[in-house]
């Protein structure tokens, strides 16, 4: 669904790194409900939050795809395609590697009674990986700001005009 929305959200001419935005800011909205479904005990929002964490990363992918793609040659789409493919794969790799470690570290110094009765709960090992991911989308988005305004800058650039050097002068 996320990427149809995409697709129509480019249709009508959105930036492609404005969709990726939005992506990273329902993430943040969806790790913030999965966060507060334990505390309310509500499945509920946590169902909402899993739900919305799908669809920002399909919103943030179809927007970057779509920003790269618009970047190279159009005789090296596929490599493009290929490089952004091979950065996604590698870049999730190591992020659930981490979130794994993370969250097993904290789970084990937690049942040692390590961080004290208030972080020895179940949920929380899972808390700190998603309060750690939403710092992270906030770095995306403090990130996606200048090529957002570059490429506001290039789009309402005056054409230039041609240049007229010394040897256009008539001899």
């Amino acid at each position: 669904a996320a990427l149809a929305v995409a697709s129509r959200m480019l249709e009508r001419g959105a930036d492609p790194i404005r969709v990726a935005a939005a992506g990273a800011l329902v993430g943040i909205g969806a790790f913030s409900a999965v966060i507060f479904a334990s505390p309310l005990a509500s499945p509920l929002l946590f169902r909402i939050g899993t739900v919305a964490m799908g669809a920002g990363n399909g919103l943030f992918a179809v927007g970057t795809l779509t920003a790269v793609v618009g970047l190279g040659d159009r005789n090296i789409v596929g490599l493009v395609i290929g490089a952004w493919g091979t950065v996604q794969a590698t870049s999730i790799g190591f992020s659930l590697a981490a979130g794994g470690i993370l969250r097993d570290v904290i789970a084990a110094l937690g049942e040692r009674g390590m961080l004290g009765a208030a972080m020895s709960g179940t949920s929380v090992p899972y808390s700190v990986v998603y309060h750690l991911e939403i710092g992270l989308l906030f770095v995306a988005l403090i990130t996606l700001g200048p090529l957002v305004a570059s490429r506001r800058a290039r789009r309402n650039a005056p054409a230039s005009p041609a240049r007229f050097g010394l040897a256009d002068l008539p001899g």
